[in-house]
C-alpha cells in the first residue's frame, strides 16, 4: 500500500483539527451527494428530528476524511467509513507515531453495510488487469474509493497508464466522453449516479472483480441484473464494509465531552431502537445491515455501550438517563451482549 494514502490523510488531520470554543453540535460527516453515505446520514438524522435533537449531516470526500475528522473535527461526533480505511490504518499503526494518534480514541459505533466496488469502463475492458496502461480515475485522495482504488490495483499488480485523482461525479462524464478508460467508485448499490440513461450499455459495463488475492481484504458480492439501466446481466465483484465511527470521550474532561458522549449514547439507543423502521423507510441498504459484524481489530466505544442499555432513555424522553462514559471496558462481548438483550426485546 502506498504511503501517499497516509500521507493524505494525515495532512487532513492538520486541516481539520481546530478545536475553537462554539456552540454545541451534533455532526456526522458521510460523503459526497450522489452518494450511500449521505443517504444513511439523512436517515440517522431523522430518526434524531424525531426525538427532537437536530443533527448536521455534512458533506465530505469520503472514508479517510470522515475518519480523521471523528478524530480532530470539533462538532463531530460520527463518521460513516469503509473498512479497508481501519485494516490499512492499523497495519501501520504500531510503527508510526502520527497513525498512533491519528487512531487513538477512534471507536467503533456500529458496523453497517456492504459497499460493492463498482469499476464502470469501456466494454473491452473485461477484466482488472485490462487496466494495465489506461488512464484510470481513482478518486480523490482523502477519499475511501481512492483508498481501495490504490490498494486494489497495488495488491494485483496492475498499472495503469494514468491515474486521475477526481472524484467519481466528475469521472462519469469524462468517461463517457472518451478522455478516461475506467474510474473507481465504492458505494452501495444501487448508487444514484449510475441510475437514468446517460450510459450506454453497447459501449461500457461494470467489470466484474473475481482476483483470488481480493479475498483477504474484500468480500464477494454480486450486482444482480437490472440494477441499472445499462447492467443486463449479474456482475461478480467484491464489497467493503462501511461502519458508523464515533470517539471515545471522557464524561470526566469537560462539557464537551460530556455532552458529545451524551449524544452519542442517544443515537446508540435510537439507531437499534429504530432499526426497523429504518429497514422499511430508510436506504435499502439498511436490509442488510448486521450489528454483529464487528470488523476485527477495533473496539466498540464506551458511550455507545452506554447508550444500549436496557434501561437507558435519550434526552428526548421523560427521565432521561446520562451516559456516563465511565467503563473502561475495552471488550466486544459486552457490546454483543446489550445488543443481543436489545433486539430481543
Amino acid at each position: 500500500m502506498k504511503r501517499s494514502v497516509l500521507a493524505a490523510a494525515l495532512g487532513l488531520a492538520l486541516s481539520v483539527g481546530g478545536a475553537s470554543a462554539q456552540e454545541f453540535e451534533r455532526n456526522i460527516m458521510t460523503g459526497g451527494p450522489q452518494g450511500t453515505y449521505i443517504k444513511i446520514g439523512r436517515d440517522i438524522a431523522s430518526l434524531g428530528a424525531e426525538c427532537g435533537l437536530k443533527l448536521n449531516v455534512v458533506e465530505s470526500a469520503g472514508s479517510l476524511e470522515n475518519f480523521v475528522g471523528v478524530r480532530n473535527r470539533r462538532n463531530t461526533q460520527f463518521g460513516i467509513v469503509q473498512s479497508d480505511v481501519l485494516e490499512y490504518l492499523k497495519t501501520f499503526e504500531a510503527n508510526d507515531p502520527e497513525v498512533q494518534k491519528a487512531v487513538k480514541g477512534v471507536r467503533i459505533m456500529f458496523p453497517l453495510y456492504n459497499e460493492e466496488i463498482h469499476v464502470l469502463a469501456r466494454k473491452d475492458i473485461a477484466s482488472m488487469k485490462d487496466l494495465t496502461g489506461k488512464k484510470v480515475a481513482v478518486g480523490k485522495k482523502d477519499s475511501g474509493t481512492f483508498l481501495t482504488a490504490t490498494l486494489i490495483m497495488d495488491i494485483l499488480q496492475v498499472r495503469a497508464g494514468a491515474r486521475m485523482d477526481i472524484n467519481p461525479d466528475e469521472a462519469l462524464p469524462k468517461l463517457l466522453s472518451g478522455e478516461i478508460d475506467a474510474f473507481f467508485y465504492v458505494a452501495g448499490a444501487p448508487a444514484s449516479l449510475f441510475t437514468g440513461n446517460t450510459i450506454d450499455k453497447a459501449k461500457f459495463h461494470l467489470v466484474p472483480i473475481t482476483e483470488a488475492p481480493l479475498l483477504a481484504t474484500y468480500t464477494p458480492s454480486r450486482i444482480e441484473a437490472g440494477t441499472y439501466s445499462f447492467q443486463d446481466q449479474p456482475v461478480d465483484l467484491v464489497a467493503v464494509k462501511a461502519v458508523m465511527m464515533t470517539y471515545d470521550y471522557d464524561t470526566k474532561r469537560n462539557a464537551y465531552h460530556r455532552d458529545s458522549c451524551k449524544t452519542v449514547a442517544d443515537f446508540s439507543n435510537l439507531i437499534i431502537g429504530g432499526l426497523d423502521k429504518l429497514k422499511t423507510t430508510g436506504h435499502p441498504k439498511w436490509k442488510t445491515v448486521d450489528l454483529t459484524a464487528l470488523p476485527p481489530g477495533w473496539q466498540v466505544g464506551v458511550c455507545v455501550k452506554a447508550g444500549m442499555a436496557l434501561d437507558y432513555k435519550p434526552s428526548c424522553k421523560p427521565a432521561g438517563g446520562a451516559a456516563s462514559g465511565e467503563n473502561t471496558d475495552d471488550s466486544n462481548e459486552e457490546y454483543l451482549n446489550l445488543l443481543k438483550q436489545r433486539l430481543q426485546q
